[in-house]
């Protein structure tokens, strides 16, 4: 009878945990999101609302009108346009990435070359070094080779790789047996087929994760925008929500509707890829 007793105090006790913790991630996570469903929630507000009744979520007098105004853009130039371009460079900047980040991590993982460990290092320290440090050197280069005033400086550099992708791969193929490689030699692959049919079929979850947070990081690239782009026919979505709104300062509703817009493909992405995003930020690898 005892033992019972003691079973379910244990059983009670197990089950309030639960109950408590699982309370604590829900306010958690609406602390969390309330910024960013607050700007939904205002987007659905007349102008006069959204700071009259800003601590409720709930619009009173419900409106679309500022996605219709908001979409019209400025200068001529509509959202779409805009959103267009943005895509233009995430998506070209996420393959680049990618595939760059995956060639250098394979031969860094796998092929043993003189110099190997001292690339290695080279490529550490590149991730120390602030992207502020490097922004006029960059600019003085791009401007010297006709780049500004084209997407070339925000999509080129993507083809060249980054130190934490590298890294993030890298991890993911020293997981991969090296047995595989040796089976796959023997089969007669060189070091391309081993790359091509042995390992990148192993990497998806890494390379879907590099992909994404280039893409996110490409999509709200307001300085890349603000330094080398010159015309309103070529910007971004994050720049351009930043000159609409100097264009129309007294219109806040239009600005946070083209804000919560501009989320939409970052939740796609998210709701898509959410499972290897997952694993490839765990950076679990394939397990012998």
């Amino acid at each position: 009878m005892a033992i019972n007793n003691i079973a379910h105090s244990v059983s009670a006790q197990k089950r309030i945990s639960t109950v408590v913790y699982h309370v604590l991630m829900v306010l958690a996570s609406f602390a969390m999101l309330y910024p960013v469903l607050w700007l939904i929630a205002s987007s659905f507000k007349p102008n006069g609302d959204i700071f009259s009744t800003a601590t409720s979520l709930i619009p009173q007098n419900f409106t679309l009108e500022h996605y219709l105004t908001g979409w019209k853009g400025f200068g001529g130039y509509s959202f779409g346009n805009f959103f267009t371009n943005s895509l233009f460079v995430a998506i070209l900047s996420s393959v680049g990435m990618v595939f760059s980040s995956a060639v250098v991590a394979f031969g860094l993982a796998r092929v043993k070359f003189k110099g190997r460990n001292f690339w290695f290092v080279l490529m550490i320290i590149t991730m120390m070094l602030p992207g502020q440090v490097m922004m006029i050197p960059r600019f003085v280069l791009y401007n010297a080779m006709g780049w500004v005033g084209t997407y070339a400086p925000m999509i080129v550099p993507n083809f060249f790789a980054s130190g934490f992708n590298i890294f993030l791969i890298m991890q993911f193929i020293r997981g991969i047996p090296r047995d595989m490689d040796e089976a796959a030699k023997i089969d007669g692959c060189s070091w391309y087929g081993v790359f091509a049919r042995i390992i990148l079929p192993m990497i998806v979850p890494s390379l879907v994760t590099v992909g994404v947070l280039t893409f996110m990081a490409s999509w709200e690239d307001f300085m890349g925008a603000l330094l080398y782009l010159n015309k309103p026919a070529m910007y971004t979505v994050a720049y351009a929500l930043k000159m609409f709104n100097d264009s129309s300062m007294s219109d806040y509703g239009a600005t946070f509707a083209m804000s919560a817009l501009s989320l939409v493909p970052i939740m796609i992405i998210f709701f898509f890829f959410q499972k290897n995003l997952v694993e490839g930020i765990s950076i679990q690898g394939l397990k012998g």
